[in-house]
């Protein structure tokens, strides 16, 4: 009677490890979450988040950054910021909470600052916009191809939406351009929030 225990469970480790090798097979299904969809932009379109939009109004490089002009401290880099300003329209579905990182061509990834300024995309209630900025820290040999990424972080949902919004640096020439034209502040606009 307690012979057949051992033998269950060398048969079911055994299962175990088959189904792994031949997951490992498949690369694709290793590295690839078929619950995520991911929809891709550039800057100034409208980019679908579930029933909700966002849209990159504009991305600029600076060497510092400030909350406001008035007193302030202001925050240097021995590198770069980049900072990312957005619209975000919410539908009539909750988006939910979100990550968001920035991405270079070699894979590189930068999380926003969080001293004093917001760490993803607040959406305000239904029908309505909201403008924010999201700034990053990023090494300037490493801004080619960067994407702003959005990770939905939700739990809930058994189907998911990421997004990836092309910031337009192609090359190393326009990286280099656009960090020698890198304004000495920039100060972060304060959030509005509008009628959609």
């Amino acid at each position: 009677m307690k012979l057949y225990r051992p033998v269950t469970v060398a048969v079911g480790v055994l299962f175990v490890l088959l189904g792994g090798l031949t997951r490992l097979l498949q690369p694709d299904s290793v590295y690839e979450d078929p619950t995520r969809i991911i929809t891709r932009g550039a800057i100034g379109e409208d980019v679908r988040y579930f029933d909700s939009t966002v849209t990159v109004t504009r991305m600029r490089f600076a060497k510092s950054f400030a909350e406001n002009k008035d007193d302030s401290p202001r925050v240097d880099t021995e590198g770069v910021f980049v900072a990312v300003e957005y619209d975000a329209v919410r539908g009539t579905k909750n988006p939910g909470n979100n990550d968001v990182t920035l991405t270079a061509d070699d894979g590189s990834v930068y999380k926003p600052v969080t001293e004093i300024i917001e760490a993803s995309i607040t959406f305000a209630e239904p029908g309505f916009a909201r403008s924010g900025a999201l700034v990053f820290e990023v090494n300037p040999s490493d801004v080619v191809g960067l994407t702003l990424d959005v990770h939905t972080t939700s739990f809930f949902n058994v189907l998911n939406q990421d997004l990836a919004i092309d910031l337009g640096v192609p090359d190393e020439e326009i990286a280099q351009r656009s960090i020698e034209q890198a304004e000495d502040q920039y100060v972060i606009p304060d959030s509005v929030t509008r009628v959609a």
